[in-house]
C-alpha cells in the first residue's frame, strides 16, 4: 500500500471519532477533588526538571504552585531535594533518551537516601512503553502520571511514602477540565494562561494527540476569571495556550477563540495579550478581524506551516494546501500590514524529494517569515510517519536544514535592518541573560530589544530607538518611559 493510500485509510479511521461534538461542560474545582495532605512537605525540599514545550513549562508551574501548597520549597540543587520530578516531552525520540539517561544517574543518590521520591509525569508518561520500561528498568522511580491526572499529585505524594512499589496513576482518556489548580509563576509580569488541552488534528508525525487526548476547551468566564486575577496581581502580558488554541470553544456551544480573545481585550491592567499555537486550517475571518481590532492583542503571529509542498502536506495531514496558506497570509496582511508572522518548518520528511523541498523554500521566500523553527523529521513511534517508505538519509535532511537555516537567516536580518532609527515601544522584561547591566525587553510583534537602562525601569513600557539591529534581536537606546506598570 502506498504511503497516500495509508494515510487515507488513517484519516478515514480518524474522522468522526476524533471530532469534537458540542458538550455542555461546567467547570470542576481543583479544591474539591484534592485529598487533603496536609503539610506533608513541610522543611522539605523539591526539584522539577521539565522538557518540551511552553504547555510542559505552565504544567511544571501548576505542579509546583501544589507542592508549596504542601510545604516543599524549589531548590535548584537535585542533590538536596526530598523529590525530584520529571515533567516530559514525547515529541522527540532523543528527549526520551536524555530523561532515561537522568534517571540512571539517580540511582545512587536514592540508594543513598530512600526517603527521596522521584517521579516521572508528562507526555511520556502516557506512553505504554514507558510505563513498561520503567517497570522493568527503573524500579527505583516511585510515582508515574500522565497529563490527564496532573491534579492528582498531591494524593500521589501521600500514597508513596507508604508504597514500596512504583505507583503508576495514567489515565488512557482525559476527564474534566478542571479548575482553580495553584500556579507558582516565575515572574510578575508576563503569564500562561490554558485556554484549551489536547489535539484533534493527528498531523501524521506527531504524538501529541495521543498523549495529550482530545481537544477540551475551559469556559470562557473561567479563562477571563484567571486573566482578571493576574491583572490585579499586577501582571501586564498574557499569553493563551492550547495546541490549536483557534479550536478553542469548538467542543462548546456558546463561542469561539475570537470571542474570547475580544472579552480578555476587555479586562482592565493588561496591556498585551499573546496566543500560541495556531493550526492554519480553522484561521478563520471573524479571527482576523478581531485581532486587527482588539487593541491589546499583538500583531504578532505564530503560524506553523510546516511545508511548501502540497503532497507532503498531505502526506503530513496537515488539512490545508500550499495556496489556502499563502491566501491566509494575503488576508492577514490585509487587515494588519504590520503583522509578525513565525512558523514551524520540517525537512527531510519520509518521502520528500529536492523538488519538493525547493517548494518550502519558494513559500518561504514568499511569505518572507519574521523568524522561523526549524526542524529535520525526527520519526515517532507510535505515529503513522514512522511506517511510511523512502525515509530521507540523515546527510540529506541536514544539509536542507542548513539551506533552509541560512535563508530564513537573510530574510530575519533584512527584516530587522528595516527598523534601524524607529523608534518602538518595548515592554522591559529584566536584565539581559548574558549581560546584567543590559536590560531586556519586547515589541508588541515579539521582537528581542537589548539597551541600556535602570533596574527599576522592569515592568515598564518604554521607548527605545534601535540602533543596531541584528538577526535575532534588536539593539537599542532608551528614548522615555511611556507607562508605568506595578509588578
Amino acid at each position: 500500500m502506498s504511503d497516500l493510500l495509508q494515510l487515507e485509510d488513517f484519516t478515514q479511521q480518524q474522522g468522526d471519532m476524533h471530532r469534537p461534538t458540542p458538550v455542555e461542560r461546567e467547570s470542576v474545582d481543583y479544591r474539591a477533588l484534592a485529598k487533603n495532605v496536609g503539610q506533608i512537605g513541610e522543611g522539605k525540599k523539591y526539584h522539577i526538571k521539565t522538557y518540551g514545550c511552553q504547555m510542559n513549562e505552565h504544567d511544571t508551574e501548576i505542579m509546583a504552585g501544589m507542592l508549596e501548597e504542601m510545604g516543599y520549597k524549589s531548590t535548584p540543587n537535585h542533590e538536596e531535594a526530598d523529590f525530584i520530578l520529571f515533567n516530559t516531552c514525547a515529541v522527540r525520540e532523543n528527549a526520551e533518551d536524555k530523561v532515561f539517561g537522568e534517571i540512571g544517574r539517580l540511582k545512587p543518590l536514592k540508594n543513598r537516601n530512600p526517603e527521596l521520591i522521584l517521579g516521572l509525569c508528562g507526555c511520556m508518561a502516557q506512553e505504554k512503553v514507558v510505563q513498561e520500561l520503567v517497570a522493568k528498568t527503573y524500579p527505583w522511580v516511585d510515582i508515574v502520571f500522565g497529563t490527564h491526572n496532573l491534579h492528582q499529585l498531591p494524593e500521589l505524594m501521600d500514597r508513596a511514602r507508604n508504597s514500596q512499589e512504583t505507583i503508576f496513576e495514567v489515565w488512557e482518556k482525559a476527564g474534566d477540565v478542571v479548575e482553580n489548580l495553584p500556579k507558582l509563576r516565575k515572574e510578575g509580569i508576563r503569564a500562561w494562561v490554558n485556554i484549551q488541552y489536547g489535539c484533534n488534528k493527528f498531523c501524521t508525525y506527531c504524538i501529541v494527540p495521543y498523549t495529550r487526548g482530545r481537544e477540551r476547551s475551559r469556559l470562557l468566564e473561567d479563562v477571563v476569571a484567571e486573566v482578571k486575577e493576574l491583572a490585579a496581581q499586577g501582571y501586564k502580558e498574557i499569553t493563551l495556550l492550547g495546541q490549536n488554541v483557534n479550536d478553542y470553544g469548538i467542543d462548546l456551544k456558546a463561542y469561539d477563540f475570537a470571542d474570547l480573545l475580544a472579552a480578555c481585550n476587555e479586562v482592565e491592567g493588561i496591556e498585551r495579550i499573546r496566543f500560541t499555537t495556531s493550526n492554519p486550517w480553522n484561521f478563520t475571518d471573524k479571527l482576523i478581524q478581531t485581532i486587527a481590532r482588539c487593541e491589546k492583542v499583538v500583531e504578532h503571529i505564530h503560524l506553523p506551516v510546516q511545508s511548501g509542498d502540497n503532497t507532503i502536506l498531505r502526506r503530513m495531514n496537515r488539512g490545508y494546501t500550499r495556496e489556502f496558506y499563502l491566501d491566509l497570509v494575503k488576508r492577514i496582511r490585509a487587515a494588519m500590514p504590520n503583522v509578525s508572522l513565525t512558523t514551524d518548518i520540517i525537512v527531510g520528511f519520509p518521502g520528500e524529494t529536492e523538488e519538493q523541498f525547493l517548494n518550502t523554500l519558494s513559500l518561504v521566500e514568499e511569505v518572507r517569515f519574521d523568524g522561523a523553527y526549524t526542524f529535520i523529521y525526527s520519526p515517532r513511534a507510535g505515529t503513522p510517519a514512522t511506517r511510511f517508505k523512502e525515509q530521507v538519509p540523515e546527510a540529506e535532511q541536514k544539509n536542507r536544514l542548513q539551506r533552509l537555516i541560512d535563508l530564513q537567516n537573510e530574510i530575519s536580518r533584512e527584516i530587522n535592518d528595516l527598523m534601524k532609527n524607529q523608534i518602538l515601544e518595548v515592554l522591559v522584561e529584566g536584565e539581559s541573560k548574558t549581560n546584567s547591566e543590559v536590560l531586556q525587553g519586547r515589541t508588541p510583534t515579539n521582537k528581542i530589544v537589548l539597551f541600556q537602562g535602570a533596574r527599576d525601569l522592569v515592568g515598564k513600557v518604554v521607548q527605545v530607538v534601535i540602533t543596531e539591529p541584528q538577526t535575532w534581536l534588536l539593539k537599542g537606546k532608551l528614548v522615555s518611559e511611556t507607562k508605568e506598570v506595578a509588578v
